[in-house]
């Protein structure tokens, strides 16, 4: 087993990313130990099932996952797709079930992890085959940017296959909602922010601002962290640059406190369909969403600006909070054919282009055209080439699973407490725990 630290991951990360928003070149330079592809296929594949474990459950990444499984019956008849997606949001419940089969030697045909830190887990357990071939066969950094691979490879093996890029610190808010309480701009910094949602309150709007589940709690907060903490201090909190009861941690748990006095009643199980559908029906001004939202709000039929407008967190203009979705090969799974038919599936042009249009995401490749995507996926695209890159909390690209589960426990104590300080208490004790 590896012993390597998390914060070592995430920085290395933060790193890579960082290149491409300065402009670094994608020339290839070949995959992992510049090896060529040796992967063997089956034309219409290799036959029998193929469970591909995700939490895409409901909105927008059903959809993507259901032109997913569509394209993989045309591509792999021979094969059988079985959809073991579990419910929850950002997989706070599958995971729970995966750890529970792997523990049990029963791995499903492949499962669904966010990149970074996150896959730290299973491949410190050994639970997951590298899949270096599968890049290769794909096309390598010839068609991935060279900084996702690095993000993707540990001790010299990539192990896993991206499927999309997402970026989480967008605000969706309803824009007939802001209009009538009078704001025609978008807020600078959090305080300008919290401003406006006492001007949306005072115009008769009763929650401001749309929560559900305690990972979009998480998510929200992490986004608060970007503001206040900057690009440099918020990376530093994941190799102990920067400390976790520094006063700018202090003052985000207050303005998060705050936030949370102008937003709706969630519980644990709500999830972030709930609280963006608040946004399109006008019972909230915003909700802080990753960019699979947009495919909800073009699922009910509204318009770009004229129903709903974005933007990044107050604070945030030229940043990126980055996170992506990719698929494994389990360790011992019972049909690895079908499992790299599976992948050759996602990390395809065409897969790509069908899953990302239906989830709201931008392609991991960069050989699909971004004319072939509607506005805010375009946007999406050049951000991802121009901005400064962060790496998510709640969405497993800065920090590990065991240390996530700790962060949204104090996130979900302090639902319940309002205790600042002790939020902050609870986030500084969690790092220590994790960091080297």
């Amino acid at each position: 087993m590896r012993n390597r630290s998390v914060a070592t991951v995430a920085i290395a990360t933060i790193a890579a990313l960082g290149l491409a928003a300065c402009g670094s070149s994608n020339e290839p330079e070949g995959t992992p130990g510049g090896q060529t592809s040796s992967l063997a296929t089956t034309a219409g594949g290799a036959g029998g099932e193929v469970g591909v474990f995700t939490w895409w459950a409901a909105g927008s990444e059903k959809k993507g996952l259901d032109e997913l499984e569509k394209l993989f019956k045309e591509k792999y008849p021979n094969d059988t797709f079985v959809n073991l997606a579990v419910a929850g949001g950002a997989g706070s419940n599958a995971k729970a079930k995966l750890a529970s089969d792997l523990k049990n030697n029963q791995p499903p045909g492949s499962f669904q992890g966010h990149a970074g830190a996150e896959l730290l887990d299973y491949i410190d357990a050994e639970q997951i085959e590298p899949v270096n071939d599968v890049i290769q066969a794909l096309g390598g950094d010839k068609v991935f940017p060279k900084n996702l691979l690095d993000r993707l490879t540990v001790d010299g093996n990539i192990y896993s296959v991206p499927s999309n890029i997402h970026r989480a610190n967008v605000v969706w808010a309803n824009t007939e909602v802001l209009k009538k309480a009078g704001i025609n701009a978008v807020p600078t910094d959090i305080k300008g922010w919290i401003a406006d949602m006492e001007k949306v309150k005072a115009s008769g709007v009763a929650t401001p601002l749309s929560v559900a589940g305690t990972w979009t709690q998480l998510q929200l907060f992490e986004t608060i962290l970007i503001s206040d903490l900057g690009v440099e201090k918020y990376n530093g909190l994941f190799d102990g640059k920067t400390a976790w009861d520094s006063p700018e941690v202090k003052q985000a748990a207050a303005d998060y406190k705050t936030l949370l006095t102008y937003a709706n009643t969630a519980s644990d199980g709500d999830d972030w369909p709930v609280a963006t559908d608040m946004v399109i029906d006008g019972k909230a001004a915003y909700n802080v969403m990753g960019d699979w939202a947009v495919a909800e709000f073009a699922a009910k039929g509204k318009k770009e600006q004229t129903d709903y407008q974005y933007f990044a967190v107050p604070g945030q203009e030229g940043v990126f909070d980055f996170l992506a979705d990719s698929f494994t090969l389990p360790k011992g799974t019972k049909n690895p054919g079908g499992t790299k038919d599976w992948l050759m599936l996602i990390g395809s042009a065409e897969g790509q282009k069908a899953f990302n249009l239906a989830k709201g995401s931008i392609p991991a490749r960069t050989d699909v055209p971004a004319t072939d995507f509607p506005p805010y996926q375009q946007s999406a695209m050049e951000a991802f080439k121009t901005n400064d890159i962060v790496s998510s909390i709640a969405h497993g690209a800065a920090v590990s699973l065991a240390w996530n589960a700790d962060m949204s426990t104090a996130i979900s104590k302090f639902y319940t407490t309002k205790d600042d300080a002790g939020l902050v208490t609870d986030l500084a004790a969690a790092a220590k725990k994790y960091l080297p």
